[in-house]
């Protein structure tokens, strides 16, 4: 059936997957997304830099689960090495490739543009060309951003929006990253899905992003940072969907698609904060700063389409996953 026949009678078919490679397996959303398909049956092979974009020390306990199964395998390179990709690509038999590695964060990404664009732009050009030269029936699902949508206020973004501007250097990158995927597609046949993940959420969670930094404050007894009046409202999508999403995205990678991976809801920051420290049992101090560039005023995840064509499903509402995340800082777990 073809991806359009497909789309009209409803959910795209499935087809199993028996090796993957994960770029960026060490990181929050890979290290997850390993122990899934390790748990699904399949065999893993994990790829990661361990740059110091924040603490490798992190990262490498991030894999230690995944380490002591026999079906997954660690290999510490760089995707923009485009010989080493060829390389790996080649000799893998993979069915999957789920590309997740980036240099990641907005605001990060105004003082170090080059460094994104090389990273994001050069390294998705690496891998895409090493699945061109090594077998173009590999499938590759590609991870985006919600950030790509810019600054949209009207809610709920939709992946046919074509009003979306990127308003950083890192949703850019992320931006050209979906269309070299297209022009892979169009140009090769490369089977290709970017999935723009909205604002992802729990246990593992990157040290410097929004949740993990004010669970830490909080924890400490000192005041959250809070930019504007509290009013930007973000659709914050917890961990375990957005796996069930990326897997459901694996089985049905056909043709070239955009998914929006997201909980289709909005949580203002100062719920957030006041979420946050009702899970934690801290009562929040807010230290209120300006707006701060590259920042937009809300995200919402318009799920339509990847409900009936994906049969995604998420639902772990915000205060439930940030009661899971306080447990989960409690026990001291990796």
């Amino acid at each position: 059936m073809s991806p359009a026949a497909a789309a009209a009678a409803g959910e795209l078919p499935a087809r199993p997957f028996h090796k993957v490679l994960i770029t960026g397996a060490a990181g929050f959303i890979g290290s997850h997304l390993a122990e899934r398909c390790l748990e699904l049956g399949a065999e893993v092979v994990g790829l990661d830099l361990f740059d110091d974009f924040y603490d490798p020390a992190l990262k490498r306990a991030n894999v230690a689960r995944a380490l002591a199964h026999p079906r997954y395998r660690l290999v510490e390179g760089d995707i923009r090495d485009r010989a080493a990709m060829r390389e790996l690509v080649a000799a893998g038999g993979f069915d999957v490739i789920v590309h997740l590695a980036a240099r990641a964060g907005v605001r990060p990404s105004l003082e170090r543009p080059a460094l994104y664009y090389d990273v994001n732009v050069q390294g998705t050009l690496s891998l895409l060309d090493a699945v061109r030269a090594a077998d173009p029936a590999i499938r590759f699902v590609n991870a985006s951003s919600s950030s790509v949508y810019g600054g949209l206020t009207a809610t709920p973004f939709a992946e046919s929006d074509e009003n979306s501007r990127p308003v950083s250097p890192y949703a850019a990158s992320k931006k050209a990253g979906e269309v070299l995927c297209y022009t892979y597609h169009h140009l090769y046949g490369i089977d290709t899905f970017s999935l723009r993940f909205f604002t992802v959420f729990g246990p593992r969670q990157r040290p410097e992003m929004a949740i993990a930094k004010f669970a830490r404050l909080l924890r400490e007894g000192r005041p959250v940072p809070m930019f504007g009046d509290g009013s930007t409202a973000r659709d914050y999508t917890y961990i375990d969907d957005i796996v069930d999403g990326v897997v459901r995205a694996m089985e049905r990678c056909r043709g070239y698609e955009i998914f929006n991976l997201g909980e289709s809801r909005t949580t203002t920051l100062a719920d957030l904060i006041r979420l946050l420290g009702a899970a934690l049992g801290v009562e929040p101090e807010v230290e209120r700063l300006p707006l701060q560039p590259g920042d937009v005023t809300i995200t919402c995840a318009d799920l339509a389409k990847s409900r009936r064509l994906l049969g995604y499903d998420p639902h772990t509402e915000v205060a439930e996953g940030l009661a899971r995340y306080a447990a989960w800082l409690e026990r001291g777990e990796r």
